[in-house]
Order: structure tokens, then sequence, then C-alpha cells
């Protein structure tokens, strides 16, 4: 579902902390450090004057297990972090969906879940996002889907969720919307990474960077950009070499 998903930090060095501290617990090694510290498919930059702190944004992570889930939760609280709801069964969700949840130094809420069907192959199963206009949101990432491996799941008029063959999903929801997020989906090949761009800029959406390679990442890193209708930062990728 997910090449990767990116967060600005209004205090960087607080925020690597936080994730270092609760990804640890979930046996989440962090594989990036400096300005971009990252674990896997999940990143934190900081912030600046002209791009502000992601919020109100909710990342899912995996965990192994529900005892997983609980260290998580422990190792946040251990360290003053903020409560976000304890760990426990979520019934609402999935009938054995079993989560717990912090808030990270800007207020994001981050979670780890365990249940069946959690993503295979990346360390954020799911992002839900606040959107300014449902309908609208819904459209636009209907279009990057077909070029983005993933597909429309479950609508309803509170939520739409879209959905990766690999277990992940993507969920939109009204209301204030989610700022500063980067969502990067995979690709497979160069003409998808073109088709999005042509697709999504063609219906009207606002160009942030045209196909092409971007060398500064890794050799062969080959990817497009496009603002979503709240101005998060979409992209799609395709690793083609490197």
């Amino acid at each position: 579902m997910f090449d990767h998903v990116g967060i600005r930090a209004g205090d960087h060095a607080a925020s690597v902390r936080f994730y270092a501290t609760v990804l640890a617990a979930l046996e989440i090694e962090q594989t990036a450090s400096s300005s971009l510290a990252g674990w896997s498919d999940f990143l934190v930059v900081p912030a600046d004057p002209t791009r502000p702190p992601t919020r109100r944004l909710h990342i899912g992570f995996v965990a192994p297990s529900r005892e997983h889930v609980d260290a998580f939760w422990r190792a946040g609280m251990a360290a003053g972090c903020r409560d976000d709801g304890a760990p426990g069964p979520r019934p609402q969700y999935s009938e054995d969906y079993y989560g717990g949840f912090l808030l990270d130094p800007d207020g994001n809420s981050a979670e780890a879940v365990h249940r069946s069907g959690t993503r295979r192959g990346g360390v954020v199963d799911h992002v839900w996002m606040r959107v300014a206009d449902l309908a609208a949101a819904a459209r636009f990432y209907a279009t990057v889907a077909p070029h983005g491996g993933f597909r429309l799941g479950a609508e309803t008029a509170e939520r739409v969720r879209f959905a990766g063959e690999d277990g992940g999903s993507l969920s939109l929801v009204a209301g204030r919307p989610s700022e500063d997020v980067h969502i990067a989906f995979p690709a497979h090949e160069n003409a998808s990474v073109d088709a999005f761009h042509e697709a999504t800029t063609a219906a009207g959406y606002r160009d942030n960077g045209g196909p092409g390679e971007r060398p500064a990442y890794h050799p062969g890193y080959y990817a497009a950009f496009v603002f979503d209708p709240d101005g998060n930062n979409v992209e799609v990728v395709n690793h083609n070499r490197g």
C-alpha cells in the first residue's frame, strides 16, 4: 500500500525520541538518522518556516502480537508521552483488532495494532487523514489508485477507505484537514509514475514535481508528485534500480 509515509516535526529531536522509543517496543529498527529519520517506510523530517508540522494525522504501526501493543503503550507512558487510548480490543474495527494509542509531540495519533490481516512488508499498517471535503478527497485518491496499486474499499457517509493488496489501508475522514502529510505509493514501472502524473494533472490537481529520476534519493528513484485537495504531497515512485 505504502512505499513510505512522511511527517514533519515541529521539534525534530523530540519526535525522533518519541518514535525511537515506542517503535523499538514493536521491534522496529531505526533505518535512517540525521535530518531524515526513518524506520523502514516511515519518515520524520523537520518542519521549517514554509512547511509546518504535520497535524491531525493518525498512523497505525504493525505489532507482531498483543504483548507488543502493550509494550508500545507502556514504553510511551514511561517516557512521559500522552495517552490517546490504552491497549485493548477495538471490535468496531474488526473482531480481533487490538490497539493501543499515544500522541506524538505534535499531537498526531500513533497506534500499535495487532489483528488478522495486518499489513505485510512494511511497518505502517494504516493511515487515517482528516479532509475538508470527503467527496473531493475520495475522487482524488480514486484517480491515484490505479497507478499506486490500491483500490477503493469500504465507503460510508463518514469515511472512505482505500486498501492495498498487502493489507495496508488509507482512510479519509471528514473534519479539520490533516496538515503537511507526505504519502508515497509504489509503482513497478516508470510508465505507472508517468500515468499517475498525467491523470491527476489532467483532472486539475496541482503538480508538485513531474516524472523523473531523483538521484539525490538513490540511483533509479523515479517519481512524480502532486498535491491532494488539502495540500498534502502525494507521490508515486518506482525504484527501478539501486
